[in-house]
């Protein structure tokens, strides 16, 4: 009898702690696992955004990709740029979000683009986000941004700025969201509706980058986010 006991225990022993490493393990796995984290982030690449200029004589150009008709003019040189900077820093705001560097979408966006120089723009949106195994692209067009001419209080010319700002999926091409800012500051005695614009402000004449940056507050109170 005593010698069939010691191998019953000895089993048992083994088997608990068996279970104890079982279970340890599954702790130690469920900790490292990032994959509930992962699954939730949304990947972002911002398209370089583009200068849209009509052709003469006309005074209005049509959005690239959806077809919108706006009211064009002259742009200031880098314009594009500080757009898409002021864009970027927007959707950092947002949660779950991991945003392409830039200079990786814009290398990966001029093969593309050279690759397929004929087809329609969406379309190479969608193959560059699909090169870059992204979820979303945003996609940004510039039709005016003119300089103020004066200062802050006085002014012979405003400031005037339109541009337009698209959520693209990558997947089917589908226009998520878009937001549109097209404004020419005027003074409370020519515009008295412009009132909250005007005194958001700080009740003076904003210079071009200033009126772009309330453009961008302005429609991002529509943006619907990326949380899912």
């Amino acid at each position: 009898m005593l010698q069939n006991r010691f191998p019953i225990k000895s089993v048992g022993c083994t088997l608990w702690l068996l279970g104890l490493f079982i279970f340890f393990s599954g702790v130690l796995h469920a900790q490292e696992e990032p994959g509930s984290v992962e699954k939730n982030v949304t990947r972002i690449a911002v398209i370089p955004f583009q200068a849209v200029l009509p052709e003469e004589p006309s005074s209005t150009v049509q959005c690239p990709i959806c077809g919108s008709v706006n009211s064009s003019g002259s742009i200031a040189k880098g314009t594009e740029r500080m757009l898409e900077e002021m864009v970027t820093d927007k959707l950092r705001d947002y949660k779950n979000v991991d945003i392409i560097p830039r200079e990786k979408v814009a290398g990966v966006y001029r093969l593309v683009s050279t690759v397929l120089r004929k087809q329609p723009l969406l379309q190479t949106f969608r193959e560059t986000g699909s090169e870059l195994n992204a979820d979303i692209l945003v996609a940004g067009f510039v039709y005016r941004c003119r300089e103020r001419v004066g200062y802050d209080y006085s002014v012979e010319r405003p400031a005037a700025v339109a541009f337009e700002i698209h959520l693209v999926a990558v997947g089917d091409g589908r226009l998520l969201w878009r937001g549109i800012f097209d404004k020419t500051q005027k003074s409370l005695m020519e515009d008295v509706f412009q009132a909250p614009s005007f005194f958001k402000g700080g009740a003076k004449w904003l210079t071009a980058r200033q009126l772009t940056k309330l453009g961008v507050d302005d429609i991002f109170k529509t943006f619907p986010g990326f949380e899912r």
